[in-house]
């Protein structure tokens, strides 16, 4: 059985150095991995993903990442993506996918941070102006990748494959935010692409206000870890049957 650690939306600063690391420093008790859906940052400045870098540097259980929008807002995610990769060793993924060994088992992770443009019967379309239509574009490359790199693990002979995102891929997860920004927090191409290329499990973070338990049309379980819904520093998935747990 692999556990699954995941957590999103921790959004660090200067002033939060220090705040997760002694609980992440139990994670060789309780996970094989840990996940990172996105907002690492609060304004995704190179100061501030150093912050998040030592907090998970060295950890006993190797850490995979994707960026949210918030590690984007200062316009520099190539930096912060440079910075977690060679200061701590972080798989940061956009459109690719990574091999994780665990329990003498090959776990795939694929990610991407997605974006927005809504859910059946309530979305987007590539119509009309060219801002509309490349919104929507925007998410069909990011819901491609994703795709693509499920296929390519499943390819590399994974056992287990996990869908990483920090938007959202189903509505159930967005239980408890406004009607009115569903198209903001998340896609159905993102479910479109799991289901298509079939996982195990699918961790978004992005909804603060959500729900933590969902699932696509065609199965999949999905978790929304945003630190702000599970309320502790990461939650603990089994693979196959899986029972959240948490410091």
């Amino acid at each position: 059985m692999i556990r699954v650690a995941a957590v999103g939306d921790i959004h660090m600063g200067a002033d939060s150095q220090g705040v997760l690391r002694p609980a992440f420093e139990t994670l060789s008790d309780c996970a094989d991995l840990l996940l990172l859906a996105g907002d690492l940052t609060r304004h995704g400045t190179p100061e501030e993903a150093r912050v998040v870098a030592r907090e998970v540097a060295g950890l006993p259980v190797p850490v995979v990442a994707v960026l949210g929008n918030h590690d984007h807002h200062d316009e520099r995610p190539e930096e912060v993506t440079a910075i977690l990769r060679e200061a701590a060793g972080v798989r940061v993924l956009e459109g690719e996918g990574t091999v994780v060994e665990a329990g003498g088992r090959r776990v795939g992770v694929a990610g991407t941070k997605g974006f927005g443009g809504g859910f059946a019967g309530r979305s987007g379309s590539e119509f009309g102006e060219p801002l509309m239509k490349e919104f929507i574009r925007y998410t069909r490359r990011c819901a491609d990748g994703l795709r693509g790199s499920l296929e390519e693990l499943a390819g590399q002979g994974c056992q287990e494959r996990v869908a990483l995102t920090h938007f959202a891929p189903v509505p159930d997860t967005l239980a408890g935010e406004p009607l009115e920004i569903y198209p903001f927090l998340g896609s159905y191409l993102l479910a479109e692409a799991i289901d298509a290329a079939g996982a195990d499990l699918a961790v978004h973070g992005h909804a603060h206000a959500g729900t933590e338990h969902g699932m696509t049309s065609g199965g999949v379980p999905v978790r929304n870890v945003a630190q702000p819904v599970i309320r502790k520093a990461f939650n603990v998935y089994h693979l196959h049957g899986e029972t959240p747990s948490g410091p």
